[in-house]
């Protein structure tokens, strides 16, 4: 851990024991309801999975026919399906000749394998030196390592479908949807190289000052392949007469790996959504124990402190209005023996005792000082000093 992050990591463990625990009660609260509210949205989502029928999609035009459509043949909002099939470019269906040439198809540059989703990421890979002026760096990791861009990724989409798996050729098909799809891509990974990139001049004069410089690039590309078995689960509707699927934003899947099993893929999802249906419910009861529990002892610690502020406050707005009338002085202007003296100001005869230690070493005026204190104690045996009584001679 760098020196930016300890001090960081310092400052934020200073802000949630503040006030006795009370910020870091309020961010366990935070985290509680942010976690049911993730627990209340999974729930729903594994309903709505448990109704969902797995179908393939030769079955999908006969489930759908049951839903009511217009005079255009398209259906209002959709249902909630799981969908298996082989994946292929939507213009090979469209042109009416299957596994031809399959126009509208994307091809990986660097494998050659046709594909409908092409993803390529270039990843730079810095290194950093503290050089000569080693502190110039830590100054610009505050400011600027988060200007600096390290990842670029660039993804391609063709239009696609699902046909049955096994069955060529075959005229039944659904519409793969991918707008506005944000889940995770079953891809798979075709190229992986890691490459050194040459140091030059100005690379030595950025380690001198302790600049980052590259050391090497990270080459990635990742493919949807034709002829991939996958599973859908969206919504399913149809556009015109031909049936189209697309993302449910409440469910966290959308497109994944097909299984042999016809049902092992919903088991597998249900049983994924059931664990974390769990985790988060108890992660939830646990928070929001941690933070009432927290909070009520930030409350308590803090109104027993406002009690004890209180108090002390009126105490000494007593002694101030005591301290109004000054003492008699006229007995201790004259000379005093040395083991009768003030401990505090050395000047005036010991007069007042505190309580409950005892010690008489001090003036009245003194003592008044002492008492005004936030925590007054004896300046003898440091013991806390509740009062103090002027003691007059016969």
């Amino acid at each position: 851990m760098s020196h930016q992050e300890q001090a960081f990591v310092s400052l934020l463990s200073q802000l949630a024991l503040s006030f006795d625990g009370a910020v870091l009660g309020l961010a366990l609260a935070y985290a509680a309801v942010r976690t049911l509210f993730k627990f209340t949205a999974t729930s729903a989502a594994l309903r709505k999975l448990h109704r969902a029928p797995s179908v393939s999609v030769s079955d999908l035009r006969s489930l759908l026919a049951e839903i009511p459509s217009d005079a255009d043949g398209n259906s209002d909002g959709g249902n909630i399906v799981i969908v298996r099939g082989t994946v292929d470019a939507k213009s090979a269906v469209e042109g009416g000749t299957w596994k031809t040439l399959r126009p509208g198809v994307l091809v990986s540059r660097e494998s050659g394998d046709k594909s409908v989703i092409l993803q390529r990421t270039q990843t730079c890979i810095y290194n950093e030196w503290k050089g000569l002026f080693g502190w110039t760096s830590d100054l610009r990791a505050i400011f600027a390592r988060s200007w600096r861009q390290q990842e670029s990724t660039s993804l391609r989409k063709v239009p696609f479908v699902l046909i049955d798996v096994g069955r060529w050729p075959n005229a039944e098909y659904v519409v793969v949807n991918m707008d506005g799809s944000r889940h995770p891509l079953p891809l798979s990974t075709v190229y992986h190289k890691l490459q050194p990139i040459t140091a030059s001049p100005y690379t030595f004069l950025q380690a001198l000052f302790g600049h980052e410089y590259p050391v090497g690039l990270l080459d990635e590309e990742k493919i949807l392949p034709l002829g991939k078995n996958i599973t859908a689960v969206g919504l399913c509707s149809l556009k015109n007469g031909i049936a189209e699927i697309k993302s449910c934003k409440d469910l966290p899947y959308f497109l994944f790996l097909y299984c042999c099993r016809s049902d092992l893929s919903k088991d597998q999802m249900i049983v994924d959504l059931s664990s974390k249906t769990k985790i988060l419910f108890w992660g939830g009861i646990a928070l929001g124990s941690m933070s009432v529990g927290v909070l009520g002892y930030a409350v308590v610690r803090n109104w027993n402190k406002w009690k004890q502020w209180k108090q002390q406050r009126q105490l000494q707005q007593q002694r101030q209005a005591v301290s109004d009338v000054e003492p008699q002085m006229d007995d201790e202007i004259e000379d005093v023996p040395d083991g009768q003296l003030c401990v505090i100001c050395l000047m005036r005869r010991r007069r007042s005792v505190f309580i409950p230690c005892g010690h008489l070493v001090c003036c009245q005026g003194c003592a008044i000082s002492v008492e005004r204190e936030v925590a007054p104690k004896c300046p003898v045996c440091r013991q806390e000093i509740r009062d103090s009584v002027r003691i007059y001679e016969s």
